[in-house]
């Protein structure tokens, strides 16, 4: 896939899903989830507060008003409670994937990841966005913007083999992984984040994270640009053509992520990985576009290829 329309296209095709919103009393959230069932993409099930759920519902759209009469409402005022009542939709298979409403992203990961009542998986929840950029040939996947705040060498294989998974969700069979740093080269007493891409990259090479190509650490435009990589002589199967842009901390991650979304004008789709199913996480600031193609996302994962 080369353009975001395609996510969402390729989601009609698997019909309403039903989708469980914890929290849902939060009007770009109700505006998110008519677009998507108006796409045909999910059928919502609003988790929460259900006077404050309508009287959202009522401002929503610049007070226009969203139609919700057609969704099924399930009271649960409690914040915590909300998360817990949703979680149990997706665990209990009566709802396929799960979104975030007015909920802190920490008590909702707490209900999803909890190892007896959640749908946890045993691996670490990340950040993965999917952007369609102008001056890319292709969709780029960047992680982690948003979860993840200085990760470790285990903590960047899970970062890395759930992006991996998203990748293979837009058709990237073996998907070119690049770890982002200032500098290629490793330069272990000033940059810490280059000797973690070398080891990563090394380890790719000895099979012991599959099913792409790894190679760090390179620089932004060494990773993107198939000409900065040719002038600085790099060799490497991964430059100028990546697939997945792995950030070495949140802040990187954060400040690239909205850069292309503010900045370049970028489209883009995000989700959090590491649970059973994806979790949907939209933001007020988010267009209704970038709202609508991260549910088209997580419903495309749940339907596809979460259990490889």
């Amino acid at each position: 896939m080369k353009h975001i329309s395609e996510i969402i296209e390729k989601a009609k095709t698997f019909g309403r899903r039903k989708l469980a919103v914890a929290s849902a009393q939060e009007s770009s959230v109700l505006e998110a989830v008519v677009d998507a069932y108006n796409a045909g993409i999910a059928e919502p099930i609003l988790v929460g507060d259900p006077a404050a759920i309508l009287a959202a519902a009522k401002e929503a759209d610049g007070g226009k008003g969203v139609d919700i009469s057609r969704f099924e409402l399930i009271e649960e005022a409690n914040l915590s409670a909300a998360a817990a009542r949703a979680v149990a939709l997706v665990r209990s298979g009566e709802a396929a994937f799960l979104m975030k409403g007015i909920i802190d992203t920490s008590l909702l990961l707490r209900a999803a990841l909890n190892k007896e009542t959640g749908i946890n998986a045993g691996r670490l929840a990340s950040h993965v966005a999917v952007m369609e950029v102008q001056t890319y040939h292709k969709l780029l996947v960047l992680t982690d913007a948003a979860l993840n705040i200085a990760p470790d060498l285990p903590a960047f294989v899970d970062i890395i083999n759930s992006a991996v998974v998203v990748a293979n969700a837009l058709e990237v069979k073996t998907p070119k992984v690049a770890l982002l740093a200032a500098v290629e080269k490793v330069n272990p007493d000033k940059m810490p984040c280059t000797v973690t891409a070398s080891i990563l990259t090394q380890m790719n090479r000895r099979g012991q994270i599959k099913n792409c190509i790894i190679d760090g650490p390179l620089a932004l435009d060494n990773a993107i640009s198939a000409e900065s990589a040719r002038i600085k002589k790099i060799q490497s199967d991964v430059a100028g053509d990546a697939d997945i842009l792995v950030a070495p901390d949140i802040e990187a991650g954060n400040i690239l992520y909205k850069c292309l979304l503010d900045l370049a004008g970028a489209k883009g789709a995000a989700i959090v990985m590491g649970a059973a199913v994806p979790i949907v996480l939209t933001s007020r600031a988010d267009t209704a576009e970038t709202k609508l193609a991260s549910i088209a996302l997580a419903s495309l994962l749940g339907s596809t290829s979460l259990r490889a």
